[in-house]
């Protein structure tokens, strides 16, 4: 592991994920919101639909109900993005690799396979969610 801009060794698990539940807690009990992000991706393609052809995404029925915009769930999406790679220069932990270790270890080094299959994961992931309702 490489040493870290603060020195520390990275984050245990447990106290990242008991924190994570505080927060959603106080999220609730301050703002009456839970969190998500499926449907953040669903407002970003319709953003980036609505940025292409504008007239289609006010036909789309979804969108009439949820329009494609910018709120707090999507900045919360956002946040989570900027969050884990603060968090990951702060632990030392960031790199960029094309397949991570395990995969390379199990699997091979082939970027395509690991492409497809995590885009199709994504794909069952994002279906279960929205099928859930979150």
């Amino acid at each position: 592991m490489t040493q870290s801009l603060k020195g520390t060794k990275p984050w245990n698990p447990y106290w990242a994920g008991a924190l994570s539940g505080l927060l959603l807690v106080a999220s609730v009990w301050g703002a009456g919101k839970f969190f998500g992000a499926s449907t953040s991706f669903v407002r970003s393609a319709g953003m980036i639909e609505k940025s292409l052809d504008a007239q289609r995404v006010q036909q789309v029925e979804y969108f009439l109900k949820t329009i494609p915009k910018i709120d707090w769930q999507w900045m919360f999406v956002a946040g989570i993005l900027v969050g884990s790679l603060v968090s990951s220069r702060l632990s030392g932990t960031f790199r960029l690799q094309s397949t991570p270790d395990m995969w390379r270890a199990r699997f091979g080094a082939s970027v395509p396979k690991r492409a497809s299959v995590a885009f199709i994961g994504g794909v069952i992931a994002m279906f279960g969610a929205r099928l859930a309702g979150g």
